[in-house]
């Protein structure tokens, strides 16, 4: 029989070496660092190239020359945007973040500026640091009438003749006035711009200071007036304005209209006739002129003229709602610029003998 062979001994199993964790190779992990520190070298050469780029490539000018004008109180990020919506700029921001990152920001200053050619961003900033200002100005002169302010607008060299194409009406309604007169209704005053301007946005400019001087003076009235509103306050205030030699008379000069007003008698001033008269006063008035009806002649119609005859000044304005305490009713010129007031029309005519006509 044969012999089993004998069993094999039972074989003890090895024990498990458990894996030990190695870390990153350090060579890898040196290589990565190098890597994004090259990403971020490159980021930032790349920015700087562009910032580089950006201030100091010239920008073309949409016209030239190409005029603005930051108000006062503007900042520089506001400044920023204003010269993208006018085209001179773009990506203002950028322009803002180097001006506040260098510490100019709060340096710019306000005022008209003209660029009359292509500038780079870092010129321009420096133009508005410098206060490199360029600038024109109308000035409108106390007791001009409506045609002579559009005879200086049209002929200024430095404005667009935006008027050119409206009637006086159409004008009135660009600028908001109702009643459709533009007599009367710009302030005397010298107005600076950037050259190039539209001369509506001038006469927008002297139509708001006239409202804020009007409404001044409305407010400073005195008690017991004949004058019923503040029109009838800019039309006295340009009767004053025209008949007035010297400034010291307004007041008197004044207390006689409104003394008429306050009495139904007629204002009988030769400004007004004259300016009824048009472009036929030749620059003589006569006895048939003061006769000849038209809707300013106030030796044929009672009260105010329809509208004012002139753009009143801020004295003249304030002397229409505050008249000197007088019961004048009449003055005469003197000669010398100034007025002789009287209360009768006996002392009326002795002071016409003796300043017009000689007589002692």
């Amino acid at each position: 029989m044969a012999k089993s062979p004998p069993p094999k001994p039972a074989q003890t199993p090895k024990p498990k070496t458990a894996k030990v964790r190695r870390g990153p190779d350090r060579r890898q992990s040196g290589g990565v660092l190098k890597t994004l520190f090259s990403l971020l070298f490159m980021a930032a050469l790349g920015s700087g190239v562009f910032i580089y780029w950006y201030l100091t490539t010239p920008r073309a000018l949409q016209t030239t020359p190409q005029a603005f004008t930051l108000d006062p109180g503007t900042t520089m990020r506001a400044a920023a945007r204003q010269l993208e919506r006018e085209g001179i700029l773009n990506q203002g921001w950028l322009l803002s973040l180097y001006a506040r990152a260098t510490g100019v920001a709060s340096k710019i200053k306000a005022g008209s500026y003209e660029l009359a050619e292509p500038v780079t961003p870092l010129d321009l900033l420096a133009k508005l640091t410098d206060g490199d200002v360029t600038s024109s100005m109308l000035t409108i002169v106390e007791g001009w009438n409506w045609r002579q302010v559009k005879a200086a607008l049209n002929k200024h060299p430095d404005l667009k003749h935006g008027i050119a194409n409206l009637s006086d009406a159409e004008l009135a309604r660009e600028l908001d006035i109702t009643d459709g007169s533009l007599e009367g209704q710009l302030f005397p005053d010298t107005y600076h711009f950037a050259k190039g301007s539209n001369d509506i946005a001038v006469l927008k400019r002297a139509h708001l200071a006239m409202l804020r001087q009007l409404d001044a003076a409305w407010a400073a009235r005195a008690e017991n007036l004949p004058l019923k509103s503040p029109r009838e306050v800019l039309i006295l205030a340009s009767i004053v304005e025209k008949e007035t030699g010297k400034a010291a008379d307004r007041p008197m000069v004044s207390a006689v209209f409104n003394n008429r007003l306050r009495a139904g008698m007629r204002l009988q001033t030769d400004p007004s006739v004259i300016y009824g008269m048009g472009e036929n006063y030749k620059g003589n008035i006569r006895k048939v002129d003061l006769e000849t009806d038209t809707p300013w002649n106030t030796y044929t119609r009672q009260g105010l003229t329809p509208t004012p005859i002139a753009m009143p000044g801020t004295a003249a304005l304030f002397a229409a709602v505050n008249p000197a305490p007088s019961k004048a009713l009449y003055f005469v010129a003197k000669g010398d610029g100034s007025s002789y007031f009287s209360e009768t029309l006996a002392e009326h005519n002795q002071a016409v003998r003796r300043y017009q006509l000689g007589a002692k």
